[in-house]
Parts: C-alpha cells; sequence; structure tokens
C-alpha cells in the first residue's frame, strides 16, 4: 500500500489554496489556510504517509519551502513560466489545483526553480 500524499498549494499573500490527492490520484482533501507558519504546519502535521509538496514561485516561495523542508518528503517549487504542465487545462485555482499536482509529480521533466537546490 502506497501512502503518498501529493499536495498542491496556490499561494497568495493572506490565504492557501491547498488540494491533497493520494497516490491513486484521488482528491482526498481540500482546504484554505492562512498563509502563517504555524496553521501551515498544523495542517501538515495532521497528514500521514510520505507528503510530496508542490507550488509555484512567487514572494513567499523561499520562506515556505525553508517552512516545510524539514517536515515533508520533497518540496517542489515551480516556475510556472517555463512548465507547460501548468498552462494546460483551466487557470480557474479551485479547478487547477487538484489536477495541477499530481501532472507535476508525475512528469520526469519538470522544471524546477533554483530555491529548489538550496
Amino acid at each position: 500500500m502506497n501512502d503518498a500524499k501529493y499536495i498542491g498549494l496556490d499561494v497568495h499573500q493572506a490565504t492557501i489554496s491547498v488540494a491533497v490527492r493520494d497516490s491513486d490520484g484521488k482528491l482526498v482533501m481540500e482546504a484554505i489556510l492562512e498563509t502563517k507558519a504555524e496553521t501551515i504546519l498544523q495542517f501538515v502535521r495532521g497528514l500521514r504517509g510520505s507528503l510530496h509538496v508542490t507550488f509555484e514561485e512567487g514572494t513567499c516561495a523561499a520562506w515556505l519551502y525553508a517552512l516545510l523542508k524539514p517536515h515533508v518528503t520533497q518540496v517542489l517549487v515551480c516556475d510556472p513560466r517555463k512548465n507547460a504542465l501548468l498552462k494546460v487545462g483551466n487557470k480557474n485555482d479551485r479547478e487547477n489545483l487538484p489536477n495541477c499536482c499530481v501532472r507535476i509529480f508525475s512528469a520526469p521533466s519538470f522544471t524546477k526553480t533554483p530555491v529548489c537546490e538550496q
């Protein structure tokens, strides 16, 4: 049994939209969190299994990467300008986010941004 969870974050100044999929690609949870360290960590601590997180590069990317890295299996920060997968489908965040997180982790040639290499 694969207990992996794939978490897509759409980060904004005040809130983060979250979509969580299991290893079969089934949407298991959606949430809206405050963009505050303790709120984010509380959410992550409530999940079980190997956690793989992705979000787009932005003003909070370095902070969020550093916050999450010690608590999850993998963090992928992606550059939407260099990744065609993020341009596929509806740009509506609520509809796009759950699908995007699985596509990103299943794509072998996905371009990571420099913050991921630190």
